[in-house]
């Protein structure tokens, strides 16, 4: 990048950053949101220095940028918040309600929660996604046995903290892929 393109976005940035943040903070559930959002935003002006607009309309084409960045955080927000309830709900349709919980669902999640990363990353991808333990073997670069044993272990794992919970199981069925052939 030329030392003029260059400095065009630094003044712009420098200039626009404050308004950006506030308007992105108002518009956003966390912080953390906000701040994927801006930095999304001056990305977009960085790969397209060439037709960010001088002064004033600079600031107001950010704000188109942002407005746009932001509609495809909202529906990715959307779409994960959807897969949630799927696997919360998958999970529930497995167990009963926890004994002073009337809210099933509520309580399997909670568990669910305090698994350790890559359980929890194992079970979602057989109840949620569908795989199989070849192909959760590729997409976590191990071995198809190394998957077996995991997955056991993280069955075993998720079972005891849901007793230790007080939810019982209601179902025979296990987490098995869903929609897919055995």
């Amino acid at each position: 990048m030329s030392d003029e393109r260059l400095a065009r976005f630094e003044a712009v940035y420098q200039q626009t950053y404050g308004q950006i943040t506030a308007y992105v903070a108002r518009r956003c559930a966390s912080p953390q949101d906000a701040a994927d959002v801006v930095a999304e935003t001056f990305t977009v002006a960085w790969r397209r220095v060439d037709e960010l607009p001088g002064g004033e309309e600079a600031t107001l084409w950010l704000y188109g940028v942002a407005r746009k960045v932001l509609a495809n955080h909202h529906k990715t927000a959307g779409r994960r918040l959807a897969r949630n309830v799927a696997l919360d709900t998958e999970m529930a349709d497995l167990y009963a309600a926890a004994p002073d919980e009337g809210d099933g669902v509520a309580a399997v999640s909670a568990v669910f929660r305090t698994l350790p990363d890559d359980d929890r990353e194992l079970l979602a991808l057989v109840a949620w996604e569908g795989l199989e333990r070849e192909e959760i073997a590729r997409v976590l670069g191990l071995s198809r046995n190394a998957v077996r044993v995991r997955l056991h272990r993280a069955r075993k794992r998720f079972a005891r903290a849901l007793e230790k919970a007080g939810v019982r199981e209601t179902r025979a069925e296990r987490l098995m892929p869903v929609e897919r052939p055995l």
